[in-house]
Parts: structure tokens; C-alpha cells; sequence
């Protein structure tokens, strides 16, 4: 990145600080935003400005602004962060009864694991649940059994690449995201180690830390270049260096959870020893598996495991009548 690219990322970068503060209704979290905001200019000034000498926003970030005249920068967490707005991992810790501030470079590293795989799963495997069923119940009332089998797997492999597709497409390119910032954070750190340790002690003040007290624990990790960068991306960014994401991972378990769902209605059809009857069990089937689907669900949301099965399985029941009922109609129309 030359001299000039470096110079409007941090102008661009404090402009909007500054525009997330004004529209910050937490004082502290405001007090953050403006700090940071005095921080990316000192680092602007270490740079060459161009010859004209004037900041003039990109067009993404004037967006960004206007976003942020309707909602908080809380709700635009995602959008700020692509736009190198640092310091959003301080909401974490504020939403947290209780939360325990890091009093050491040790206690960082232990506040930081994510997960989520499982979530991905659940959902995936509700997906060709659902989809499935409906689209056996739709062929079942437009022209019988005949053909469910054939469309049931056709279905199934449609749905579940489509869904791999998507998710190694989506994973690619939030993966290129974080590489893109975490190497900005990297030029940065080594261009201006002091201002980058300042910056972390001002996240860390607006977490409820002594600002001493901070800057003492941001020195301390700053000495060694790759832990630093390290602390910087968790910090900063809320992200995990180590801990991208692989797409590839996303796309084989996006597919693996779509056919898992998809199967369950299809198998009376597999594995069907006479004919008739094929229909009432694949909805027997689908019905406990939503139900089952729902109180994993109910693991994410909070409420009741009774409550998240019977929403499910209404949700389920009423895509699948709706799908019957315009197949019925369609083969009466169409025969």
C-alpha cells in the first residue's frame, strides 16, 4: 500500500470514528469512537498527503454514514467492521453481566473462543427437512408416487450442492475480508507499534479498565510482533487469526447437513418393501425429525425445548399443507 492509500485509510477511518461517535447513544462506547478517531489521525499525519491535501470520503463510507443517521453502530457491527472501525469487540464485553475484565496479556488470550458449527448444522439439516418434505408432498398430490423417488433425490442433490455453493462462495469471500484487514493491522503495527498499543488501551478503557492499567497490559503484548498481531485481530477486528474459517470445511458440512435433512422424508420411498403408505410415513418421519430440529434450536434462542419443537413442527406442517394443497391443484389442472 503506498504512502497516499495509507493516508485516506486512516482519514477515512477517523471520519468515520467520528460519525460513529455522533450517532453512539453510550457514553463510553462514544468516548471510545472520538479517541480513536484522534489516534487514526495522528497515524494519517505520519504519512504523505496527496498534493491537493483534502479528505474527501469514498462513496461506501458516505453510506455507511447515512446507515448510521437510522441505526446504532451497535445493530451495524458487520458493515463498520468491513470499513476498518476498530474497537467493536468493547460491546462484547458490555452486553456481559458480570464480565470479568483481562487484568494481564494472559487473560486476553483465554477471553477469545467462538463457535457455531453446530448452529450451522442444525440449520442446514432443517433446511432439506423442510424443503424435501414439501417437494414430496407437492409431486405426491400432483401425480402420485410414481415419480417421488426420482424428484426426492433430485431434490435432495439440487438442495444440497446449492446450499455447498452458497456457503463455500460466502466463506470465500468473508474469508478474503479478514485476511485483507488482519494484513492492514499487520503494515500498521509495524509502521506505528505505540500508537497501535494506545489504541488497544483505549479498548480496553472503554471496557471498564483503568486507563494505566491499560496501557500497561497493551504495552505488555506489544512486544512480540506476532502475539501482538495476534491480540490486535481479537481485539480490533473480533477476529480469530487462527480460526478463519475454511470453506471448503463450510461447503462438505453445508451439504452433508442439507442431505441429512433431505433423506428423512425420502426414506420410506428408499426403502420401501410394498407399495402404498409411502406418504403417511415420510410425514410421520418429517414430523418427529422438526420436532427434534426445534428443541435444537431452542439451544440458540433460550426459550423452551417444548415450546421450539412445536413451532418447528407448525412451521413444518404448514409448508407442507401449503405445497400439497398447490399440487392438487396444478395435477388437476395440468391432467
Amino acid at each position: 500500500m503506498s504512502a497516499q492509500e495509507s493516508w485516506f485509510e486512516e482519514m477515512e477511518s477517523a471520519w468515520l470514528y467520528r460519525r460513529a461517535a455522533a450517532a453512539e447513544p453510550d457514553a463510553r462506547m462514544r468516548k471510545l469512537f472520538e479517541s480513536l478517531a484522534l489516534q487514526a489521525e495522528a497515524q494519517a499525519a505520519l504519512w504523505s498527503a496527496p498534493a491537493a491535501g483534502k479528505f474527501r470520503p469514498s462513496w461506501r463510507a458516505k453510506l455507511v454514514a447515512q446507515l448510521l443517521r437510522i441505526w446504532a453502530p451497535r445493530q451495524l457491527r458487520g458493515v463498520l467492521a468491513a470499513m476498518k472501525v476498530r474497537g467493536l469487540s468493547a460491546y462484547d464485553s458490555q452486553s456481559r453481566v458480570g464480565h470479568l475484565q483481562p487484568v494481564s496479556a494472559n487473560d486476553v488470550e483465554r477471553q477469545h473462543s467462538r463457535g457455531g458449527n453446530l448452529r450451522a448444522a442444525v440449520f442446514g439439516i432443517n433446511d432439506g427437512l423442510v424443503s424435501n418434505t414439501c417437494l414430496i408432498t407437492g409431486v405426491v398430490a400432483a401425480s402420485g408416487d410414481e415419480h417421488v423417488l426420482i424428484t426426492g433425490v433430485a431434490g435432495l442433490l439440487a438442495g444440497a450442492f446449492s446450499m455447498a455453493a452458497g456457503e463455500y462462495v460466502s466463506m470465500r469471500s468473508q474469508r478474503e475480508l479478514f485476511e485483507h484487514q488482519i494484513a492492514l493491522e499487520r503494515e500498521e503495527l509495524a509502521e506505528y507499534p505505540q500508537a497501535e498499543a494506545e489504541e488497544l488501551a483505549l479498548i480496553y478503557e472503554a471496557r471498564g479498565m483503568p486507563l494505566d492499567k491499560a496501557r500497561e497490559v497493551s504495552s505488555d503484548l506489544m512486544r512480540v510482533p506476532d502475539h501482538a498481531l495476534d491480540v490486535l485481530a481479537r481485539e480490533e477486528l473480533g477476529l480469530d487469526p487462527q480460526n478463519l474459517g475454511s470453506p471448503w470445511g463450510a461447503a462438505i458440512a453445508s451439504f452433508v447437513a442439507f442431505a441429512v435433512g433431505a433423506v428423512v422424508p425420502l426414506a420410506p420411498f428408499l426403502f420401501a418393501t410394498h407399495h402404498g403408505g409411502q406418504l403417511q410415513q415420510s410425514i410421520a418421519l418429517a414430523a418427529v425429525a422438526l420436532f427434534g430440529v426445534g428443541t435444537l434450536i431452542s439451544l440458540f434462542t433460550g426459550r423452551r425445548a417444548l415450546f421450539g419443537g412445536l413451532r418447528m413442527l407448525a412451521i413444518g406442517v404448514a409448508a407442507a399443507a401449503v405445497t400439497y394443497f398447490v399440487g392438487r391443484l396444478l395435477g388437476t389442472v395440468v391432467s
